[in-house]
């Protein structure tokens, strides 16, 4: 730790934790670990937080450095290094009336290495220039400086959504309707006073006309901070692998990176209201930040993009110490596990008794489902993560692991090119060896 970092977090200590937290700052782009966090947060307290959309609108905003643009970091009292926190999603509550999305193509004129990190205009040649938002369409987002259109990336087939305000479904409006929502873009999105994005619905996007999508908000961003300076998309192995001898100041080696990501960039859709996440803790504070909400998704976001929304979220953290973890720990809702790891009834139960007694088995296994996070450049590599961050967890070999995912559980995609999770039922008694059963009995007994 440098002596700046270290007079910051004697400041952060010697101001009095709260015990709720209201949070609309954000980053550039980047998560830094030598930035000052907001807080200190009391262990066990409240972070309400008012989020920016993710990707569409920081991909066509040129200052924002990582393609995301989460809140601040949240400094968690007690959170050291080699902890763990443990993150309850009390309430996710879309605030946009209206959004866009679709598939991308970045344009390779106007970023060096690459398109999420490294803009530069093609008119004036100015990196991360300031840009202003000039009537409607695709050519809408052009440089303050020298007014050409300047946005790193272009929909290839896009569509606006207008959504229900109960929060249960959108619709994909026709051209009409994607020029009105255009013509009040920040009104329809409902960004953030502090957000600094440009509105994607500015570009009235329509080639998608008429589908009905079931709305399941959840968040795509929610973690803790890395130990290297990272940009916020690819805290990640699958995004992350870009910055692997990157030609820019956030270059890394396949080491650095798996040492110090922490897997906040998850676009798993069952990190929804009423999961729990046990993230690791890799800075002192841990540094709690959220983002990149999305109304709906289907598993593994195959078109890049789904409908990124503002939104209020309310999040309660813990500190778990000394649980040494590389990525984090979901807990979903059960009805979100795969029907093989959901928890037994007691009818199951019993039935399992009589079929052990029958066979002279005395004892069975009281187990609960867990699922671990596992990213990677491709789904293969990220599925060999996951079963080895949860054999390490569990002190199992990776075949021990394999059977019991096989069996009581299964590999998920949360997100191409290689997020997963690994799910599965676990013994109670490994549980408490790892350190995670209170979390986990909490959630599901």
């Amino acid at each position: 730790m440098t002596n700046e970092q270290s007079i910051e977090q004697e400041q952060t200590e010697t101001i009095k934790a709260v015990e709720t937290l209201f949070v609309n700052e954000f980053t550039n782009g980047v998560l830094d670990p030598n930035q000052p966090m907001l807080g200190p947060l009391r262990d066990g307290g409240t972070i309400i937080a008012n989020t920016a959309p993710g990707c569409w609108g920081p991909m066509l905003t040129p200052e924002i450095r990582g393609g995301h643009e989460v809140t601040k970091p949240v400094y968690i009292e007690g959170a050291e290094i080699g902890d763990a926190l443990v993150i309850k999603i009390k309430s996710i509550q879309v605030t946009s009336i209206a959004t866009a999305s679709g598939t991308d193509e970045a344009l390779t004129d106007r970023f060096i290495g690459d398109p999420f990190v490294k803009v530069k205009c093609p008119g004036c040649g100015k990196l991360h220039p300031q840009t202003k938002v000039q009537g409607i369409g695709k050519q809408a987002i052009r440089c303050a400086i020298c007014d050409t259109e300047t946005a790193p990336f272009a929909l290839t087939h896009g569509y606006t959504m207008a959504l229900h305000h109960n929060e249960k479904l959108g619709v994909t409006v026709g051209k009409e309707g994607a020029r009105k929502i255009a013509l009040e873009a920040k009104h329809y999105m409902r960004i953030p006073e502090n957000s600094k994005q440009n509105p994607v619905v500015s570009l009235a996007p329509s080639d998608l006309v008429g589908v009905i999508a079931r709305m399941r908000p959840f968040l795509g961003q929610l973690g803790t901070v890395p130990s290297k300076a990272l940009p916020d998309s690819h805290n990640a192995g699958d995004f992350g692998a870009a910055l692997i001898g990157a030609p820019h100041e956030f270059i890394v080696t396949a080491e650095e990176l798996t040492k110090h990501k922490t897997d906040g960039h998850m676009d798993i859709n069952r990190v929804r209201q009423g999961a729990t996440i046990i993230c690791p803790v890799k800075v002192e504070g841990g540094g709690v930040y959220i983002g990149d909400m999305h109304a709906m998704q289907g598993d593994g976001e195959i078109a890049g993009h789904t409908t990124d929304v503002s939104g209020i979220v309310q999040l309660q953290v813990s500190v778990l110490k000394k649980i040494e973890i590389d990525g984090p720990i979901i807990l979903p809702n059960i009805e979100d596990l795969p029907y093989t790891a959901k928890p037994f009834t007691k009818e199951e139960k019993r039935l399992a008794r009589e079929l052990a007694e029958e066979y002279g088995l005395k004892q069975l296994e009281e187990a609960f489902p867990i699922s671990v996070l596992g990213t990677g450049i491709d789904l293969n590599i990220a599925t060999e993560n996951a079963v080895e961050r949860a054999a390490t967890l569990l002190n199992l070999s990776t075949e021990e692991v394999k059977n019991r995912i096989t069996l009581t559980g299964g590999i998920e995609i949360g997100r191409l090119p290689g997020v997963v999770t690994a799910t599965c039922q676990v013994p109670k008694t490994l549980l408490k060896q790892a350190k995670i059963y209170k979390s986990v009995k909490q959630q599901y007994d």
